[in-house]
């Protein structure tokens, strides 16, 4: 078992900390925000605070809980969409399974051939093993790069066979837009790196469920996040 971040030197105890951080990558909160609601606890905690937090432990955690996922399915679904930073056009190329669960997260400048080859050199790095087949739309750059990284991996490309990776990009937008966009390429892959491994822990499959199977899904959810930031109990409400 990993063991869990640690905490010295720290003024706020890990359940204070690790609450901040999951309120901001859980839910499209701004780190005043996050601080209003710890305030309504009765936890004085700044808002840079939470923003130092964030930035240090979000990492980490996201880590974590990415290493009590299953193996991921072997049909992969990669896509890219578009940012501005700056002004500028940026790509998040995103990964997710047949399940839905996120792989990876990469933010480039491109969107061509090279950029794909990366993202997919990442995501075997990062997986650790190949899959049967992957998924894609029409662009012409992920044939190349299919041909090039992974060969002997099936590859099916067809513009209405990727919804599920499309959807996937729909909580990074949200957020995006909550935070009213993003300051540089490296300030968006940490966060959207943390994010991709946070938030969807806490997203199971909702609407598959009843209301008694999704509150007993979401206690061991809970509990596993309990294992990888440290916690031995919740901060109770003031």
């Amino acid at each position: 078992m990993d063991s869990a971040p640690s905490y010295r030197g720290h003024r706020y105890p890990v359940e204070v900390i690790s609450h901040c951080v999951w309120l901001y990558f859980r839910f499209p909160l701004s780190f005043r925000e996050v601080e209003d609601l710890m305030l309504e606890r009765g936890m004085i905690v700044s808002y840079e605070t939470v923003r130092r937090r964030c930035l240090k432990f979000g990492q980490q955690y996201a880590n974590g809980l990415r290493r009590r996922q299953p193996q991921p399915g072997d049909t992969w679904h990669p896509d890219e969409v578009f940012i501005k930073i700056n002004g500028e056009r940026k790509y998040p190329w995103r990964a997710v399974d047949q399940d839905g669960n996120v792989l990876d997260i990469l933010v480039q400048s491109r969107r061509d051939t090279a950029a794909a080859k990366r993202f997919f050199r990442t995501l075997l790095t990062k997986t650790g093993w190949a899959p049967r087949v992957i998924v894609t739309d029409k662009l012409r750059s992920y044939g190349a790069a299919h041909r090039e990284v992974m060969p002997s991996v099936e590859h099916r490309s067809h513009k209405g066979l990727n919804n599920r990776v499309e959807n996937s990009h729909q909580p990074t937008r949200q957020r995006e837009r909550a935070m009213k966009g993003f300051r540089s390429v490296g300030a968006a892959q940490r966060f959207l790196a943390a994010f991709s491994g946070i938030s969807p822990h806490f997203r199971p499959r909702r609407h598959l469920m009843t209301g008694t199977q999704h509150r007993a899904e979401m206690t061991v959810r809970f509990a596993i996040r309990e294992q990888v930031t440290g916690v031995t109990s919740r901060p109770a409400a003031a």
